[in-house]
Parts: structure tokens; sequence; C-alpha cells
């Protein structure tokens, strides 16, 4: 796979330096991005450029996570109008900790193949270094001037900029040139608005050793609606399953503008350009492939089979009770998180709770004892996929599945999955 033509077709490349693609074309070629952990997980807006190293690395050249265990306690200015609220070592350090198994699971850092990736932490390069070295060493080699005219200062220049955001570009450049001197790293990449922190890297570099070094940055990823890539109507969307889960994950996708498919099939499928153009006729088809293809990569074959049956039992009407107790109990969690999850206390169940009143009283999926009267009468209501018909019905530990969850369906289109708890 040539790793350019690659990228080029994919609409990957948003800038690259002179002699970049001539470099990437002499041999393996090592190459680097880092990422602060500024945030508990990462984010599928991190993936974008996880995917990049995948690429590097399925193009036979050697990728290079680097941890921003330094720069994480900066803040980078890049991208922001205000300025970014530091987050305490312990945070960090946690983040860090969560970040790094993430990436282990999302690359290929097996050593027994010669461009297994690597795993660095720019922490090391600074904890012993003094203010006097690097004002000295690396801060005399960039004049006010060249930093200044960067775009990651020039939007901050009316609104303020502190000197510990402004210096973020110091040290995100001397790591490329501490990078090249310990690994041999000549490849910086990343997105379009770490241009500017890299292209100083490449200047140090120069300054300092005497040396060239290379760079492309991908576009930043937005949505057709202009709105920021990455987020849903609830928040952030995480590659950590107890923040995201895996059912909303693939949701994410799937709820796509359409618009939007064709880039987001050519930045994240690993299918080939042939079979990328086939499904670009139909967005629908487009976009469940994707999904799955997806979710199957960062979750696993297990969490999409669940994912599948939480689909089956929200959407299809053909699912019965043999479907609902095959499901786990991680998966009726997942269940809980889409739709209406009314809580009741456990000893109401071990008490044979009365049908009216499990409806109304305890768990409030009717306002009265009458209404679930005459939703029962009408023939609405079904627990756990079986149709109730008597008012005389009791609720008991038997209805309980994994001993804590209720299914109640009230018409075809109220769900709800009720959790017994021991809380008062």
């Amino acid at each position: 796979m040539d790793f350019i033509n690659e990228l080029r077709w994919r609409g990957l490349i948003h800038d690259m330096t002179p002699g970049t693609e001539e470099h990437l074309r002499s041999g393996r070629v090592r190459g680097y991005i880092g990422f602060d952990p500024t945030a508990p997980s990462l984010t599928i807006g991190n993936y974008v450029q996880i995917m990049l190293l995948l690429r590097l690395q399925l193009s036979g050249h050697q990728p290079v996570v680097l941890m921003g265990g330094a720069t994480g306690r900066i803040g980078d200015p890049s991208g922001r109008d205000t300025e970014r609220e530091l987050k305490s070592f312990e945070e960090l350090d946690r983040n860090m900790a969560h970040q790094k198994a993430q990436m282990q699971r999302l690359l290929n850092f097996d050593e027994n193949i010669p461009n297994h990736a690597l795993l660095l932490d720019n922490y090391e390069f600074y904890a012993q270094m003094n203010v006097l070295d690097f004002l000295r060493d690396v801060g005399k080699h960039l004049t006010v001037n060249y930093m200044m005219a960067k775009e990651s200062v020039q939007r901050r220049i009316e609104s303020g900029i502190s000197f510990t955001e402004f210096s973020y570009q110091l040290l995100q450049g001397y790591d490329f040139v501490l990078l090249h001197r310990r690994y041999g790293i000549t490849l910086q990449m990343g997105g379009s608005d770490q241009y500017g922190n890299i292209t100083s890297g490449i200047e140090l570099a120069r300054k300092i050793d005497g040396q060239r070094l290379y760079a492309i940055v991908t576009p930043l990823l937005t949505k057709a609606d202009g709105t920021k890539f990455g987020k849903s109507s609830s928040g952030n969307i995480w590659l950590d399953p107890n923040m995201t889960s895996p059912y909303r994950f693939y949701q994410f996708w799937i709820n796509a503008d359409d618009r939007d498919v064709p880039k987001l099939m050519r930045y994240f499928s690993l299918k080939s350009q042939p079979e990328i153009e086939a499904l670009d006729v139909d967005p629908i088809v487009a976009k469940r492939a994707l999904a799955e293809e997806l979710t199957i990569r960062l979750h696993g074959a297990e969490e999409f089979a669940s994912v599948q049956a939480v689909s089956a039992l929200l959407f299809d009407p053909k699912a019965g009770p043999e479907t609902l107790r095959s499901l786990s109990e991680r998966t009726l969690a997942q269940v809980a998180e889409e739709i209406p999850a009314p809580e009741i206390r456990i000893e109401t169940v071990q008490n044979h709770c009365n049908i009216l009143d499990f409806l109304s009283e305890h768990t409030g999926i009717v306002t009265s004892r009458g209404e679930a009267k005459r939703a029962i009468q009408n023939n609405a209501i079904s627990i756990n996929k079986v149709k109730i018909a008597s008012i005389e019905t009791a609720i008991t530990p038997e209805h309980l599945l994994h001993s804590r969850y209720i299914l109640v369906e009230n018409g075809k289109k109220n769900k709800y999955l009720v959790r017994a708890t021991t809380r008062g």
C-alpha cells in the first residue's frame, strides 16, 4: 500500500511539507502523532488521527504514539478561543494510564513485526530539565515574531493568551527534535489545526541540529451541518464502552447525515477503494456497513452481537420472550440507557406486587390504577414480552431478568426497563 496515494484518494491530506512524499517512498519511516491526556478516554475525534497511524503501519512504516505527559500539563491553545483549564497532575496521570491501555488495543504493538507501534511519553523528555536549560537550549531558536504568526496564537490576540499556552508550541516543537535524536523519527502528523506547532518543530530541528524533518496534516473533520465531528446530542462519543455504550457508538454511525457518509467511509473504513465506491450509491447500506465494521473493530464481535440484540429488542416486533431472556446482564444495562428505566424496590417485587400498583404507584409507567386497568383490558401491557390478560396478575421475583430487570411495554411504542434496587 502506498501511504500517500492511500491518503490522497481518501481525502486525508490537507497539507504536507516539501519532500514528504519522496521521503515516505525512500524506505521505512517512523512517524508520530501526539495525544494530550486531557480527557478520561479517547474519543472518535481522536480516532481520526489513530486511523492515520494505522494506515501508516499498514503501509509498512512504523507508527509512534506520543502521550503528552508534559504538554498535557501546559494546555494546547490550538483551535480554542479561550484559555484551557489546567488539569491536576493526578487527573492527567489517570487519564494517560487509561488512554495508553486504549492505544494498545488500537494499533499493533507486537514486537515480532518490524514496524510494530511504539508508545512514548514526552514527560520523560522534560522531567529533569530546568527552565533555564529550556529557555537557553530551545527558546533561543524561535523569535517571538515567528511564534506570534502561528494561527493558534493569532486567534487569541484579542481575547488574550497566557505565557503558558504561548510556550506550548516550543514544547511540541522540541518534542520533534528529541524524537528524531533518540528514535530516528522523521515524520509528524496531525490535524490541520496542529500545522503551526508541527512546523515549529521542523524549524527547531533545522536550527538546532541541522536536520530536515517532515509533516502531513489532515483536514479537520466536520459534519455537513457545520457542527464538530465526534459529538452527538448527548455529548462526546467516547471509545470507552463504559462511557459510550457499544449500542450508542453503533447508533452514532447509523444516524450520520447521508451527506457525510462518503467522507466517513473514506476516513474510517479499511475497505478498499472499489468496495467503498460501490457503497457510495446507497448511504443507508454504507452506514450500516461502517457501523458494523467500526463496532467490531473497537468493541469486538461479541459486543456487536449485543448491539444487534438491543436493536432487535427495541425495534423488531418479532422479538419474543426467548430473545429477551437470551440477553446478558451487560446488554440489558445498555437497553436501560436507551429507554426509560424507572426503579422499584426489590422488596416490592419479592412481596408479589399487584400489576396495577406496579404500573402506577411503584414505577409511574401510568398515572393511576384506573389507567393501568384500562391498558390491561385493551391488551396493551406486556411484561417481558408476554401479554398481561388479568388485573390480578402479580409481579414476582420470577419476572426479574438477571435478578434485576423487568421489561414493560405499554402499546407498541412505549417501552420501559424497570430496575429492581435496594436503594430507598
